[in-house]
């Protein structure tokens, strides 16, 4: 079946992907309306859905508040509107008007539609873009406008589109919601009547919310149920609107920015929205999950096939105190372990002695390092292993040579306090001039110092969101400064091939599919305790793919909730994502170096099962007994179970077998630390028993390959 086909008598577009269709048409207003989207449909099958539009109850109705692939403010709607224009008169609204259509071949195995559209009296210009591949459930969404008149326009709203579920008996609705050091605490809840809104009013993606949502009709489960789900891919202020109405309907209609803040259009300029992706699956939460990670992986990570590094970072052993002496003692230790990857954290640079002092002046600190960086990068490369650095190119200090010579350069409005989170400001990267000094500074250090990695952090929301000098600046400077943020990112990896980057806001407030398209990985929190990360990266995996998701071991007591566990169980949850160490070696005992290298060791065996494989979770952190979570070679051959103990022992408590899931039928699977032979069948059907240690916070990790497999 072809990936998007047209049957010309009714005008329905049928857009095919491996297992799911989508189908919608023009309606007689002009109007592009939404038909279906589930399991898969034939043409004919779909036009079966074709049937006349009801009659609106009262003339208080209108048109249905969901059911339109792209809602607008004008005539008889009342929902919320993805599409909210002002023209230079004052007047608002629009009017589809049907002006063509084409079907692109963007990519080998991909198809793209784009219907196109303008307004009947104002010459303002809409395409719908549509994307489908023939690896993956998941269909992009993205919307173009134009101002193709003389005068100036403001999009108030300017959604990347909407998308319509069938009338279920209910609704619910599954999210993530937290704050710095507790990030992506999963809530799975009913839909309420009326409007829910989720949004970042903060510039960055947040800590608070993240950009996308499931709907079920509450009856899925982790490997049963259909399961709708929508990802917006941008990393500024955002807002998706869930929508469950009178008549039994549901949709999301989502895309950047947020109220009060809308986007200057000027004659002849165009407005490309961040694509909003979506999924359907007969398969429950976690094959959605599995959707989500497998797109992301091949379709959204330019190295999304690579094996990450085990990583060090120097910021519990030294805080600000880094010199070059300490951060070789310390590069030793982590290669003896064997770390990959040593990265030198904060304090590096200008007069960075604590955190008021030494933002923007990226040039090494004279006195810690008299020859600059390259000794040390060479140092750490003669251990076999790549070199990183720490860096937060969008802050100053109002401490630096480069806030004295350019107080312009930050967020402000002229006349207000200029507001300090953590003693810094923000660079305003929306100007062209700062976003070519960002790229300038940073492409002259990766290459003096023949940098492999940045941590690139960002510790702190905007405010005082002006432009002073632009009389349309507050309002385009929510949209510029990520797009200039990209830029920057961009033309770094073009011009270091072989540079990777780590996204990094105080943790994971900036954490969405638009970032991972110029970065590799994503600092999950700053909260590195390992019970608290078990919910957290239980959350952050319901859309983000373990391949993205940086996991370290430190030290304990944890600096955060004063909580004590084994090195052991440090180990075993940081295994779930991409291990990094983050203690301070110089303290470790010769029994924990020792114990850290092999975990090191048993983590490299089976990290292409955690970054490439397929995740199950067969128990999650809130449910009795021990957490668990599996990775599973695409073609069955092996497995990695992990499971954790979330406190102290309880005595009579029943021991449940965990059922399986990802394995070869008839096979049989070896244990590589037991030699014990267990039967797919019965590891499905009746399940594994854990052998978790004796004592509090206990932890395990299984690793079973099929006999004649890997």
């Amino acid at each position: 079946m072809p990936m998007i086909t047209r049957a010309p008598d009714s005008g329905l577009w049928l857009l095919s992907t491996p297992r799911t269709s989508y189908a919608l048409r023009v309606d007689e207003t002009g109007a592009p309306r939404h038909l279906a989207w589930g399991p898969r449909l034939t043409v004919r099958e779909a036009e079966g859905l074709l049937v006349p539009d009801e009659e609106a109850a009262s003339s208080f109705e209108g048109r249905a508040p969901v059911g339109e692939e792209l809602p607008v403010d004008g005539g008889t709607r009342y929902g919320p509107p993805s599409l909210q224009v002002r023209y230079a008169d004052g007047s608002r609204g629009f009017e589809w008007r049907p002006t063509g259509h084409r079907v692109l071949e963007p990519a080998p195995g991909a198809a793209e539609l784009v219907l196109e559209f303008r307004d009947r009296l104002h010459p303002l210009h809409v395409a719908l873009h549509y994307t489908v591949r023939d690896d993956t459930d998941v269909i992009e969404r993205r919307t173009v406008l134009r101002n193709a008149g003389d005068e100036p326009l403001h999009l108030l709203r300017a959604d990347s589109g909407a998308w319509s579920l069938p009338v279920l008996p209910d609704y619910r609705v599954s999210h993530v919601t937290g704050q710095w050091s507790a990030e992506t605490r999963l809530r799975r809840e009913p839909l309420p009547h009326g409007e829910t809104v989720l949004t970042s009013r903060r510039g960055i993606t947040s800590h608070h919310a993240a950009p996308w949502v499931m709907l079920d009709d509450g009856t899925a489960g982790e490997e049963h149920g259909r399961v709708w789900s929508n990802a917006l891919a941008w990393s500024g202020s955002w807002r998706l609107t869930v929508q469950r109405t009178h008549d039994g309907r549901a949709g999301v209609t989502g895309g950047a920015g947020h109220e009060g803040a809308w986007v200057p259009l000027a004659p002849g300029e165009e407005f490309a929205s961040p694509v909003f992706a979506g999924l359907f699956t007969d398969g429950g939460f976690g094959a959605a999950s599995r959707v989500w990670h497998a797109y992301t992986r091949r379709h959204v990570l330019e190295h999304g096939r690579e094996t990450a590094p085990v990583l060090y970072n120097s910021w519990e052993a030294t805080g600000f105190d880094v010199d070059e002496t300490g951060q070789r003692r310390l590069a030793e230790r982590a290669a003896a372990l064997g770390v990959e990857l040593y990265v030198v954290d904060d304090g590096w640079f200008g007069a960075r002695r604590d955190d008021r002092a030494g933002l923007g002046d990226w040039t090494p600190a004279p006195e810690r390092f008299p020859d600059g960086l390259a000794p040390l990068s060479e140092a750490v490369h003669a251990l076999g292993m790549r070199f990183g650095l720490w860096v937060e190119p969008e802050m100053v200090n109002p401490d630096s040579d480069l806030y004295r010579a350019h107080p312009d350069w930050v967020l402000h409005t002229p006349g207000r306090t200029r507001s300090e989170l953590r003693h810094q400001l923000v660079l305003n990267f929306a100007r062209e001039d700062v976003a070519d000094w960002a790229y300038g500074r940073l492409t002259r250090l990766v290459t003096e110092a023949d940098v492999d990695f940045l941590k690139w952090d960002m510790n702190r929301a905007l405010s005082e969101a002006g432009w002073p000098g632009r009389p349309d600046g507050h309002d385009r400077l929510w949209t510029a400064y990520v797009h200039r943020l990209y830029g920057v990112l961009d033309r770094l990896r073009a011009d270091h091939p072989s540079l990777r980057i780590e996204t990094c806001s105080g943790g994971g407030g900036r954490a969405d599919l638009g970032v991972l398209r110029r970065t590799d990985q994503v600092w999950t929190s700053d909260n590195t305790d390992a019970v608290d990360r078990l919910v957290i990266q239980h959350g952050f995996g319901q859309v983000l793919p373990a391949r993205v998701m940086s996991a370290w071991v430190t030290d304990v007591p944890n600096q955060f909730t004063g909580r004590t566990v084994p090195l052991r169980y440090r180990f075993h949850v940081a295994m779930a994502g991409l291990l990094g160490i983050g203690g301070d070696l110089n303290r470790w005992s010769a029994e924990e170096l020792a114990e850290a290298a092999e975990l090191v060791a048993e983590y490299k065996r089976v990290r292409h099962l955690v970054q490439h494989g397929d995740l199950y979770r067969p128990a999650g952190p809130h449910t009795p007994g021990p957490a668990v979570v599996q990775y599973a070679a695409e073609d069955g051959a092996e497995t990695l179970v992990l499971g954790w103990r979330r406190g102290p022992a309880e005595r009579g408590q029943p021991q449940v077998p965990v059922r399986l899931r990802g394995l070869t039928p008839g096979a049989r699977y070896r244990d590589r630390h037991t030699g014990a032979v267990h039967h797919a069948g019965v590891l499905d059907a009746y399940g594994l028993r854990l052998e978790l240690p004796e004592g509090d916070w206990a932890s395990t990790a299984v690793h079973l390959v099929r006999e004649g497999g890997a």
